[in-house]
């Protein structure tokens, strides 16, 4: 039997533990040493370097952001405030296709991958370079990255608007290899963007095939997620297969008006195919989705809020059909005259976001963008979002499975073993707030106020953010992938 410690560096007193495992909470000191978690339960006669009150509070492992596109962020601006003020202390990078290695200095990217990218001189030619700049100058936040298979089209190919042929495929395989090697976590591809439109099916099955024997994640923004989101469905499903190896289906959506209420459709085949295959899913608690500026009809039909332009910056806040009127032109075309730039699009329906949000296997992903002064909410608020507005407010699940969607299901589908529950023996990385006023406070017109409620964040044993300010702790380890270990079994 082991014995319990009587000292600990840091000590979490009088809290309601909500341990990311689905399981009814229950109250228990929590003590830390070494940057792990050394014990649960009544330590009321021990001792502590620092000692935390918690009474009345919350106590729950840190959030995990399924979904995000901090590649650059988390070395440009380390502190991470957005992600940190929230509760989140892991980040999945490299999503959509696009990352921050690897890179030459002498190209030009497009869009969108140029929304994360990093002065040339700062590029990372290797993904094991990124890597170790990142363990260099840790940031606030733990970081999981993917290789972007539309960045990887970039470096290797002169002209994206066709498939890649066979010796590009190959070198691009040869890029997989080596950012697996240094201890990627999978493979992403967003052949919903420009750079990767012409890619098949068959090309991301081949340049994936480094994936395979490292039971590695294929992780996508699908081809479609309007009309054709079934037939999405099916070749992301099939690469999955051909591949053996677990897929994940990023913020799964479905947008335009003709398509509200196609998630009664998607859902249940998500379902099933679940019985066959490893197949995760995540999403963000809004009805707007945010990426580069757009010129096609279809992410025009609602509403387009402009977040960052390039040629027009004085533009930032403002709606794109203000815009055209005042420029006298089509919305298409002053949608044009904004790029490069990012925008906000209002294009789904909220049942849809509460029934794929509600699905019992549905991660929680915020897909913020870091960049301009008008992002999108969901770059400060996803996570307190889905604990006050969805789970307490609107009643949609009880606080434990909110818990559980943004840390144990989400370190169990990416594969971050010792991380996203609360146990001995595991990383030290938890939230502590308060279940009766947490919430998010941005929204579309001031989109970058921290959440309230959110009372005290630990990274790995490290108190980095508490009462509303930044510790100046940036705590945060690289996350690589175990070689053949699954992320789950079914």
């Amino acid at each position: 039997m082991t014995q319990t410690p009587s000292h600990f560096d840091l000590l979490i007193r009088n809290g309601t533990v909500i341990d990311g495992t689905k399981a009814p909470r229950f109250d228990a000191d929590v003590g830390i040493t070494d940057g792990r978690i050394a014990a649960i339960g009544d330590l009321s006669q021990c001792t502590a370097v620092q000692t935390l009150d918690a009474t009345g509070r919350i106590v729950a492992p840190g959030f995990i952001d399924s979904h995000t596109h901090d590649d650059q962020a988390v070395l440009s601006q380390a502190a991470m405030p957005f992600k940190i003020s929230q509760g989140v202390t892991t980040v999945i990078a490299g999503n959509c296709g696009i990352s921050a290695a690897p890179l030459r200095a002498d190209m030009d990217l497009p869009m969108p991958l140029s929304l994360i990218d990093s002065p040339p001189e700062g590029r990372f030619t290797t993904f094991a370079a990124y890597l170790d700049a990142l363990r260099a100058t840790p940031s606030s936040v733990n970081v999981a990255a993917m290789v972007g298979h539309s960045t990887l089209r970039a470096v290797t190919m002169s002209d994206l608007d066709r498939p890649a042929n066979d010796q590009e495929i190959a070198a691009m395989q040869a890029l997989v290899e080596e950012a697996m090697q240094a201890g990627a976590i999978g493979m992403s591809t967003g052949t919903f963007y420009p750079p990767a439109v012409k890619a098949t099916t068959e090309e991301i099955i081949e340049v994936g095939r480094p994936l395979s024997a490292r039971k590695a994640l294929y992780v996508t923004h699908m081809r479609d997620e309007a009309d054709k989101v079934m037939d999405a469905l099916e070749e992301t499903f099939r690469i999955g297969r051909e591949l053996d190896i677990p897929v994940v289906v990023s913020h799964h959506k479905v947008q335009n008006t003709s398509n509200f209420g196609r998630s009664k459709t998607t859902l249940p085949f998500i379902r099933e195919t679940m019985k066959h295959q490893c197949v995760s899913l995540d999403c963000y608690p809004y009805t707007a989705g945010s990426t580069m500026i757009r010129t096609d009809r279809g992410m025009l039909e609602g509403r387009v809020l402009i977040a960052d332009s390039q040629p027009h910056p004085e533009c930032a806040g403002r709606d794109l059909d203000d815009i055209a009127k005042e420029w006298g032109v089509a919305k298409d075309e002053a949608a044009r005259r904004l790029q490069p730039g990012s925008a906000i699009y209002f294009l789904m329906d909220e049942n849809d976001v509460q029934r794929i949000l509600a699905f019992d296997e549905t991660m929680i992903g915020s897909d913020g963008i870091p960049v301009g002064e008008s992002p999108h909410p969901r770059l400060w608020g996803t996570f307190p979002r889905v604990l006050g507005h969805y789970s307490r407010d609107v009643g949609l699940f009880p606080l434990e499975t909110a818990v559980w969607k943004m840390s144990g299901l989400t370190a169990r589908n990416f594969g971050l073993h010792g991380r996203g529950t609360l146990k001995v023996g595991h990383h030290a990385d938890i939230v502590v707030f308060d279940a009766a006023t947490v919430r998010d406070a941005a929204n579309y017109r001031t989109p970058t106020l921290p959440a309230e409620g959110i009372d005290c964040v630990i990274v790995n044993g490290a108190v980095s953010w508490r009462h509303g300010t930044h510790s100046g702790a940036r705590n945060g380890q690289v996350i690589v992938r175990r070689d053949g270990v699954p992320p789950r079994t079914h």
